[in-house]
């Protein structure tokens, strides 16, 4: 047993209300500038639809993630070394850029110098590629809140599946249907499929939390690893040549910051923690035969922090004290592999992934209640998760490769959990029967209650610092004793503000916040940073120059 750390990350679906925040500061942290205009490193589907890019999902077209040999060995279904070589200068199987959406801004200037008459004036949609007139025909999030789900809808890969087997199960009437939203970021797959597929070696995972990140020095554009990640989530910025894809923020996370897109959550949806994994077996459960015990094998590769023997092993490979603490403090863990609530996404892919789901429970609650009945007893929610608008067999392709007993198991979980913490609202007390008809104690019943429903900031996320062994590594990207007090007040570079020494996230961010809450008014517009646009420093207060068309 080898003994390696893994960051992970947990999303509640319950509680995703699709308002696109992390979406935006995402953006704004990471892909603001040239190249990267179609870029989001996390973006917001509607489910049911067609996700982004169009049709991800459609593996025997894009060809991601790994597949089984005749020996049972992996391989990257895009094809190996030899078929890498053939199509390294051009690969039918890469998304087009109107897979994702050409990106456009709008000729606001010709409504500013539009003479008086009797017309309005228009500002046409220009593309940001091309800088010509575009027609607008697709983005990012053209499937939300199910826009065009009755002429769109059928061609979410999942729905041609699940219709495969019955054409009842998925139907797009207004009447007949509801959505729910799936955020998406990089998984930072414990297999990693992208990593395999660069020619370069630039994809690497880093030893110390796993976390995947691209050498931007070895990176050479082949592309070949937009191919091979089966989730789309590495991108191409035109402007550089080089691939790029979500960091998890790795800035922030080794001073013990979260995610910029957890930091900015605005349902508290968003939980970051610590696995640990056994990395001899990675490879062995990737490789399982039955795709349908994918789940349960890479729950097997995850080790209990609290096991002595883990602890010994751990210790042993040079895992820090204070990060075997975070592990046994991990929420992830707790919701992946203790109460068994948070599933991977399409684990049939074979990369392990690291992002695990809450699947929603909330329609079925709604649904109950416009019907005149009691929405939270669990007799009417156990009866009615099997005839969910959304079936089970939706939520199953998505999480499990199609096991609907574990959806329905983890449903009735959350189900239990709802009903026992009604009963100790309205009568003090909650009813036994229900949580041993899921397998659980009233004492397990009431902790997931406090990590799901109410739990602190401090115990969604619970992050290590980086190794104090490494701390010197890291006094250029961390000290805020080599920055002056306050963003704008060092110096850009001799070829633009991009080409000057960068300033840490978390520095320039707690300085901003300090300035704000001990100042005694409002910031000017004179005080607020006009070379580069901010959303996670500016207070609303004045309009930084380039903050709006």
């Amino acid at each position: 047993m080898r003994v390696m750390a893994q960051m992970g990350m947990v999303m509640n679906l319950d509680k995703c209300i699709g308002c696109h925040t992390c979406s935006v500061t995402c953006k704004q942290a990471w892909t603001n500038r040239a190249g990267t205009e179609y870029v989001w490193f996390n973006n917001v589907e509607t489910r049911p639809g067609q996700g982004y890019p169009r049709r991800y999902e459609d593996q025997d077209r894009w060809r991601g993630g790994w597949e089984l040999t005749r020996r049972g060995k992996l391989r990257p279904k895009s094809g190996g070394r030899l078929a890498k070589l053939l199509g390294i200068f051009a690969s039918p199987v890469q998304p087009e850029l109107a897979d994702y959406y050409e990106p456009w801004t709008y000729d606001y200037q010709s409504l500013v110098d539009a003479p008086l008459g009797d017309d309005f004036p228009v500002a046409r949609p220009k593309s940001l590629i091309t800088g010509k007139d575009t027609a607008v025909t697709w983005s990012a999030n053209w499937d939300d809140n199910l826009g065009g789900a009755s002429e769109y809808g059928d061609r979410d890969p999942i729905v041609e599946k699940v219709r495969r087997e019955s054409e009842e199960k998925v139907r797009f009437e207004l009447e007949k249907t509801f959505m729910f939203y799936l955020p998406r970021i990089c998984e930072h797959c414990l297999n990693p499929s992208c990593m395999a597929s660069c020619p370069s070696g630039a994809i690497y995972k880093r030893a110390e939390d796993g976390i995947v990140l691209v050498d931007q020095d070895r990176c050479r554009g082949w592309r070949q690893c937009i191919t091979g990640c089966p989730y789309k989530k590495v991108y191409f910025n035109h402007r550089s040549g080089k691939a790029e894809k979500c960091t998890l923020c790795y800035p922030r996370i080794e001073v013990g910051q979260p995610t910029v897109c957890a930091e900015t959550c605005v349902g508290r949806l968003r939980y970051l923690g610590l696995f640990l994994y056994d990395v001899d077996r990675v490879g062995e459960a990737a490789a399982t035969t039955d795709p349908q015990k994918l789940y349960e094998a890479q729950l097997d590769v995850l080790l209990d922090p609290h096991d002595p023997s883990v602890a010994a092993a751990a210790r042993r490979d040079g895992i820090p004290e204070d990060w075997l603490q975070a592990a046994r403090r991990s929420p992830v863990y707790a919701l992946a592999k203790v109460y068994r609530v948070a599933l991977p996404l399409h684990p049939e892919y074979r990369t392990m992934p690291m992002v695990w789901y809450v699947p929603p429970l909330s329609p079925v609650v709604d649904v109950l209640s416009a019907q005149g009945h009691d929405g939270e007893d669990c007799a009417n929610l156990f009866g009615a998760i099997e005839a969910l608008r959304i079936p089970v067999e939706y939520l199953a392709e998505l999480f499990t490769a199609g096991r609907t007993d574990i959806v329905t198991e983890v449903l009735r979980k959350l189900a239990a959990m709802r009903s026992y913490m009604r009963g100790v609202t309205l009568r003090g007390e909650g009813d036994p029967a229900v949580a041993a008809g899921v397998g659980m104690s009233e004492e397990t019943i009431y902790e997931m209650y406090r990590l799901m429903a109410i739990a602190k900031y401090e115990e969604r996320y619970v992050i290590p610092t980086a190794y104090q062994e490494q701390a010197h590594e890291l006094e250029e990207m961390g000290c805020a004793l080599d920055f002056d007090d306050g963003p704008g007040m060092y110096e850009s570079g001799p070829f633009g503000e991009a080409s000057g020494r960068p300033t840490p996230v978390a520095v320039e961010t707690f300085t901003a916040l300090r300035q704000r809450q001990t100042s005694d008014a409002a910031a000017s517009s004179e005080e607020l940073r006009t070379e580069r646009v901010n959303l996670l420093n500016w207070d609303g207060n004045g309009a930084p120059e380039g903050l709006f068309p």
